[in-house]
């Protein structure tokens, strides 16, 4: 049984404590950065200070964070390890008889509390801070985009498709707008209009103009008429801009999103199933991480810590190299989705355990 000593907490207090600045120090780096980028656009609408950073900076700081932590963890561990190797102490905590595994112990218990928080995170309260941010951004920062699709269908119901030649996301009206019902592979009605706009009040469809198509085998009857509210399982956010959608999600709605989205038969989803698989692998490759900067600076080496600890950066900037390349050939749907989240972590993985054969113990 784990049983917390004094060298474990030394060592998770040194974890926790050098997370929080390396985590500050790239947070500070990145809004700087960012802020050189943007600046004009908040001088273009005249925003006070205190409101960007209320609304802007403070949601967009969780966002890097909770997406950079494998990373922030990985770099903590190394730091922590490297002071630990350049000072000996790791030469003489072995020495005095504890085994390898049981010093990963308290760095492994840091990174399982860092992943339950970062689960936790990604899953409810980021996607909250995000839709701040990226709403801030479509407001003052991004041109408003228009609905240029044409010629889209949606399933609304079983047997039941919607037609819009295209759509006017402005004045959320549709033009060219057909309603077909289906039985089996039988038609059994058709309405068509002209034009088909959101009443806001109502919170309905209404259409002024439109014509219905009745079929009975080879029959057809067409009835005529005018000032029709309808109810669709459609909304004006269907046509609204999709632009990082994905991070705006909490997990529960992620799924129903998705949910939903298969139920139109909308096939065009990787982006959404690689976010939430990535949410699950997270947790994973933080300890992953974890565990291979522990054996990447765990032996003195001759080069110094410097030497160490730019290895474990490199292998750092691997994985983000990794986690992005993954990431677009699972949303383009080349692999599938949940390959795509996990293969980075699962890779790291064997890489650790082969770099384990290598460290003293």
């Amino acid at each position: 049984m784990f049983k917390i000593k004094l060298i474990d907490r030394y060592i998770i207090g040194k974890f926790f404590t050098t997370f929080v600045y390396v985590a500050l120090v790239t947070n500070a780096v990145i809004c700087v950065i960012d802020y050189g980028e943007k600046s004009e656009d908040f001088l273009k609408h005249q925003l006070p200070a205190w409101f960007v950073v209320r609304h802007y900076y403070f949601n967009l700081i969780p966002s890097y964070t909770n997406m950079l932590s494998p990373i922030f963890v990985f770099i903590t561990s190394i730091f922590v390890t490297a002071r630990l190797a350049a000072r000996t102490e790791i030469v003489a905590i072995l020495a005095s008889g504890v085994s390898f595994m049981r010093l990963l112990a308290p760095y492994m218990v840091g990174a399982a509390i860092l992943g339950l928080v970062a689960f936790a995170s990604t899953g409810w309260l980021v996607p909250r801070a995000s839709l701040t941010h990226i709403t801030f951004e479509n407001e003052y920062i991004r041109d408003r985009e228009f609905y240029d699709k044409r010629n889209v269908h949606f399933k609304i119901a079983p047997g039941t498709f919607a037609y819009f030649e295209s759509y006017d996301n402005w004045h959320n009206t549709g033009f060219v707008f057909t309603l077909e019902t289906l039985e089996g592979n039988r038609m059994t009605a058709k309405l068509a209009a002209d034009q088909i706009k959101w009443d806001s009040l109502k919170r309905k469809w209404h259409i002024d103009k439109y014509k219905v198509h009745y079929f009975d085998g080879d029959r057809e009857r067409i009835e005529e008429g005018y000032g029709l509210d309808t109810t669709l399982a459609l909304k004006p956010k269907d046509f609204a801009s999709t632009h990082r959608l994905h991070e705006t999600l909490t997990l529960p709605q992620l799924d129903e999103y998705i949910r939903e989205q298969t139920e139109r038969g909308n096939t065009a989803l990787g982006i959404y199933l690689v976010e939430k698989y990535e949410r699950y692998a997270y947790p994973w490759a933080m300890l992953i991480l974890t565990f291979m900067g522990v054996i990447v600076t765990a032996r003195k080496s001759r080069q110094g810590t410097g030497f160490q600890v730019a290895v474990g950066i490199a292998l750092a900037f691997l994985f983000i190299t990794l986690v992005r390349i993954f990431r677009s050939v699972g949303q383009a749907g080349t692999i599938e989705p949940v390959v795509a989240a996990w293969m980075p972590t699962v890779m790291f993985a064997g890489v650790a355990l082969l770099l384990y054969k290598t460290v003293p113990r």
